[in-house]
């Protein structure tokens, strides 16, 4: 089976582009809208359409394998690939990738997949991530419509893991309507929640953080409402490295302010995602360290994600290595390859640090069900809901492409048809 034909249609995303720096340097919030100027370099508004580029992959028995290129949310931020618009890439995809890929066989994932990643562009730079995002989607639906097989399958084959017949633990993010939102994501009984959007110290953390002391305390009270004893959610709030503009990099207060949120969370388990933000990869990871090290010696068990300057899978590594957080996200378009999405996660795991499979708002429903079977294949602490910050529309996605995947793994194993599925007991 060999690639005819190479097309590229403009989308939209499920949500926004937001300049990070604007919003942190005080741009307010109008509605969906945000007043001020820009600054991050591409930007013409604060916040901006999200646009995202389908890429068609028509193969020679007549069938199409879909991809779709995505950038996060907050595009050109610590160190991240500047902003991806669509009309832009399109003739790059329909022209320069068009004739490298037409008529080539349709091979290996983990080789094709390799080969792209490597691509150097017209410019001699490498692709902007969010291409070699989409364009590796659309290679594994290629090679899973070429051996009859599912995404998570192919992966699971090339990669030498083993497909368990159980869900991966979904994290549902609120967005700013995070009492409303929260409501949402406990009644569908998400694994993991909130995120929260606290991307503003004064506004949304408070003076001296209490308006997120608050706020956690409410959503303890609101789970045991609505969810019942036996409803026992993680608790997973992303700051923005606002705790460390409240604090003035102080990383001893911010231990001490973690262990205030953390008794206002017992007896439920505590996240907190992007403490500080140093401006650098070097300064996020000794940061991290010293701030894990804090709580150990103050006998707070606050978990630390690390999120900030650290994109790509050379980069996952390194802050796995340097044990800068007690899990890591591994942000799936700017790791752009999403064979290194897998490669990250199986790094993470095999080194003892929590994986989170995360991503954005920004994608589309394409790309969070291709990363359904990337979770499955690799099997992190959690995924990412999404696309959008409506709680439903990305939980729906997410847990249907999820079940229909179980549900025919199952399947298969009970028919004997697939030998690497334990028992979901295993």
């Amino acid at each position: 089976m060999r690639i005819e034909k190479v097309l590229a249609a403009k989308g939209l995303t499920g949500f926004y582009f937001d300049d990070q720096l604007a919003i942190k340097q005080g741009a307010r919030d109008d509605g969906m809208a945000y007043n001020g100027q820009p600054v991050t370099p591409g930007f013409t508004q604060v916040r901006q359409s999200g646009e995202s580029l389908s890429i068609m992959l028509l193969l020679t028995d007549g069938q199409v394998a879909y991809g779709d290129c995505a950038a996060v949310q907050y595009s050109g931020a610590c160190g991240r690939d500047p902003l991806f618009l669509a009309e832009k890439f399109k003739p790059l995809v329909e022209g320069f990738l068009a004739e490298r890929l037409e008529g080539k066989e349709v091979s290996s994932f983990r080789e094709m997949a390799e080969e792209v990643d490597l691509l150097s562009g017209p410019d001699g730079k490498k692709l902007h991530t969010a291409l070699r995002y989409g364009l590796t989607q659309a290679l594994l639906h290629a090679v899973a419509i070429k051996e009859k097989k599912l995404m998570c399958e192919v992966l699971a084959e090339e990669y030498h893991t083993k497909l368990i017949a159980e869900p991966v633990p979904i994290f549902a993010q609120t967005g700013d309507d995070r009492y409303g939102h929260a409501d949402q994501a406990i009644l569908k009984r998400a694994d993991v929640l909130p995120h929260g959007l606290f991307n503003n110290a004064e506004t949304k953390i408070g003076s001296n953080g209490e308006k997120l002391c608050e706020y956690v305390s409410w959503l303890k009270k609101r789970v045991k409402e609505l969810g019942g004893e036996d409803y026992r959610p993680i608790l997973h709030i992303d700051v923005y490295g606002t705790l460390g503009i409240l604090f003035d990099n102080n990383l001893e207060k911010i231990a001490d302010y973690l262990a205030r949120l953390e008794t206002q969370a017992s007896p439920l388990q505590l996240r907190i995602e992007g403490p500080i933000d140093m401006g650098s990869k070097e300064g996020q990871m000794e940061a991290l360290q010293k701030l894990m090290l804090l709580l150990v010696v103050k006998g707070v068990k606050v978990e630390i994600v690390a999120d900030e300057w650290c994109n790509t899978l050379e980069d996952v590594r390194d802050f796995v290595d340097a044990r800068a957080g007690d899990m890591i996200q591994v942000k799936t378009p700017d790791l752009g390859g999403i064979n290194n999405t897998v490669e990250a996660i199986l790094y993470a795991k095999s080194n003892g640090v929590g994986a989170y499979q995360g991503g954005t708002c920004n994608e589309t429903d394409r790309s969070a069900r291709v990363c359904v079977h990337t979770a499955l294949a690799t099997r992190p602490d959690q995924m990412l809901a999404k696309p959008g910050m409506g709680v439903d529309e990305g939980m729906m996605i997410v847990f249907n492409e999820m079940q229909r995947a179980l549900r025919i793994l199952n399947y298969k194993k009970c028919t004997g048809a697939l030998g690497t599925v334990p028992a979901a007991s295993e």
